[in-house]
């Protein structure tokens, strides 16, 4: 059993297929389980062990992280992964960026399964039938007004049918929504490819 858990939290090396990416995605790592990929992406941080446009993700967060401090359940086969961007670019670049990944994310369920129902619940929530789908996550590292780093995270509802008491009434997933079950790889490959073009494009006369 000791040896199955510590299988459990090792991180895997992968390569996502589809990458049209200059950095972003580039160095992925995918864990069977772990307590938050955005919590693994600051002790890397913190560590310093982690390169520009690292992606974290999990099949099973035990300690996912949403804002104010709430708790992301993330079960087997969810969407759960993390980015780490280094900028180098003023504050204002970056307004309103959490907005934007919510528009990405709408957009590519959109292209990929045709979904057009979603709703964006500014500034960090994505909606279906008055229930949540997912939640953004996006903390900065500062100095000043300069942005010395970007840290995202991204968590979607896939195939979860039943979900515990605390947010039974007020969550749902694209199974339960849809019969559907989204290409967690092929969504996160799409996604890396648009972020990284709206982050360069955002930051292309501000580049220090």
């Amino acid at each position: 059993m000791k040896i199955l858990q510590e299988l459990t939290h090792f991180p895997c090396k992968r390569i996502l297929e589809g990458l049209n990416t200059i950095k972003l995605g580039r160095n992925y790592y995918y864990y069977k389980e772990i307590d938050s990929t955005q919590k693994e992406i600051w002790r890397r941080i913190n560590n310093n062990e982690i390169i520009d446009g690292t992606l974290i993700r999990a099949e099973k967060q035990t300690s996912g992280m949403g804002t104010h401090g709430r708790k992301w359940y993330t079960e087997e086969n969810n969407i759960a992964f993390s980015l780490y961007m280094r900028l180098q670019c003023n504050i204002d670049r970056i307004e309103g960026i959490t907005i934007d990944i919510a528009t990405i994310i709408v957009s590519i369920l959109k292209q990929m399964y045709g979904i057009t129902k979603l709703d964006i619940k500014l500034p960090n929530d994505i909606y279906i039938h008055g229930k949540k789908l997912g939640g953004i996550l996006t903390e900065t590292k500062l100095k000043g007004n300069i942005v010395k780093y970007l840290v995202v995270g991204v968590g979607m509802n896939n195939s979860i049918m039943e979900f515990c008491d605390e947010i039974r009434d007020t969550a749902t997933s694209f199974k339960k929504e849809f019969n559907l079950e989204i290409d967690v790889n092929k969504f996160i490959s799409n996604f890396c490819n648009y972020f990284e073009d709206v982050i360069l494009k955002r930051i292309a006369h501000d580049i220090l």
